[in-house]
Parts: C-alpha cells; structure tokens; sequence
C-alpha cells in the first residue's frame, strides 16, 4: 500500500493537491490518517526523513535514526523532535543545558539558533516538526544531508504496525 496511488504508481507527496481548492497547499489536503509507526517501518535508510504533513508552514517529519548525526544550526527555525521507538539524545553544549535524552512519547524543542546534534545508539523511530524552510543539516553539507526534493520523495507503506 502506498501513502497515495495514481493508475497503481505511488505519487509523491509535492505531487498530492486539493482539487476542491487548488490554492491550498499539496500536502495539507490529507486522503486518510497516517501512521507514524507505519511510515517509520516503511523507511529504508536511517537519518533520511520523510515528509508526511504539512500544517501552515510546518512539515510533519518521520525518519529512522541510529548512530550520530552531525552538530548542526538552524539559524532561523525551531526543530521539534518526538521519539516514538527507542532513544534520541540531542547533544548541547552544557552552557546550552547539555545533552537531553527522549524516551517513547517524549518531546522537545531546539530553539532557533542552538548548535545541536543527535544520537541514538540502538534504532530509534522519531517524528520532527519543522518550518518548510528548515534545512536537515542547517547550514553543515555531509553525506548524511538530505535535500527537501529527497524528504518529499513518496513511501511505500506496509499494512498496520502498532
């Protein structure tokens, strides 16, 4: 099963529209829920995420994590992050509060501006909020750096995972 279908082939999420209002965004006119867990199972590649929603000017984000991802800044957008499986430390200096760990349905904000990085030493399933002008590595180019056309990429979904 895939997010959307069009004569059988998955159809990126840019390409999901509203055709009662043409004017309102792509990804804000949902068919159906999603599942958080669902698309996280669906993922292939750790610290690639996907976008699933978008709420104003907010994407709602999955991804797989495990291993270290970057120290990074996001000069001008706040960075919501929500574990759903495992463990997430995010990584601050200690002037900043130091390291924070989340569990299963945990949540924190990295304000604007905070150099950051996170971890998870086992596989950790998590969903990020994010303004739509937030770049995944801030203003850092790594291998792991995924570019918004790769987040808006579609996602086979499997069946119910709970």
């Amino acid at each position: 099963m895939t997010l959307s279908t069009q004569a059988g082939r998955p159809v990126p999420y840019s390409d999901l529209g509203d055709p009662l209002n043409p004017a309102r965004s792509k990804l804000e006119s949902m068919e159906r829920p999603i599942s958080l867990a669902g698309a996280c199972a669906a993922l292939t590649e750790f610290w690639s995420p996907r976008v699933l929603a978008r709420v104003n000017d907010q994407y709602v984000k999955v991804a797989r994590v495990q291993g270290e991802f970057p120290w990074h800044t996001h000069d001008a957008e706040d960075e919501l992050f929500l574990v759903l499986r495992g463990a997430l430390t995010i990584g601050r200096a200690a002037v900043d509060g130091g390291p924070v760990t989340l569990y299963p349905g945990e949540v924190f904000v990295v304000p604007k501006g905070l150099r950051h990085n996170t971890s998870a030493v086992e596989e950790t399933w998590i969903a990020l909020v994010e303004t739509v002008t937030t770049l995944h590595s801030g203003s850092e180019r790594t291998g792991l750096t995924r570019s918004l056309d790769e987040q808006l990429r579609s996602l086979e979904m499997p069946g119910p995972v709970k």
